[in-house]
C-alpha cells in the first residue's frame, strides 16, 4: 500500500483520504482505525508483528509474570504499555477487577460465585477471572447490586 503524508500550516484539523478500486479488509480496518473516536492501542503478535487493535477487539488485559497481554476474541498479545495507562486510554466499556486485570463488560458471557465472596467473570472468548475484593464494590455498583 502507498502512503503519502502532507503536512502544512493550511491543515488545521488532519484528514485522511484513501484511494481505492475496492473496499477490501485492510481498507475497512483503516477506514475503522480513522473514523474511531476511540484510540487504537497498538501490541505485539510477536517480537516484529506490530498489531493495531480498537477497543471492541479486546476482551481482557493481564499481567502475566510482568508482561501486559492483551486478550482478542482468539489470539493473545503483548502490549510494552503498564495497565492503568491502557485503562486511561480504553475508557468506560472496561473496568479493572483485579490489581492485574481489566475486562471489556461488553462481553461479559457469565458471572458466577468464588471463593471468600468474590466474583468469577467468564467472558464469550472463554477467558475468565475473578473480581478482587478491592474492586467488588465498584463492580457490584455496574451490576446494579
Amino acid at each position: 500500500m502507498k502512503v503519502t503524508v502532507d503536512i502544512s500550516a493550511e491543515y488545521k484539523e488532519p484528514y485522511a483520504v484513501i484511494h481505492t478500486d475496492k473496499v477490501t479488509d485492510e481498507i475497512q480496518r483503516m477506514i475503522d482505525i480513522f473514523s474511531a473516536n476511540e484510540a487504537p492501542i497498538t501490541a505485539l503478535q510477536n517480537e516484529e508483528d506490530i498489531i493495531v487493535l480498537q477497543p471492541k477487539e479486546i476482551y481482557m488485559i493481564r499481567i502475566e509474570n510482568g508482561d501486559t497481554v492483551i486478550y482478542g476474541e482468539k489470539n493473545k498479545y503483548r502490549s510494552r504499555k503498564r495497565l492503568y495507562e491502557l485503562g486511561a486510554q480504553l475508557g468506560s466499556q472496561f473496568m479493572q477487577i483485579s490489581k492485574s486485570t481489566l475486562v471489556n463488560l461488553s462481553y461479559l458471557d457469565s458471572i458466577e460465585p468464588g471463593f471468600s465472596g468474590t466474583l468469577l467473570l467468564k467472558l464469550r472468548n472463554g477467558s475468565s477471572d475473578y473480581v478482587s475484593r478491592t474492586y467488588l464494590p465498584a463492580f457490584k455498583k455496574y451490576l446494579g447490586l
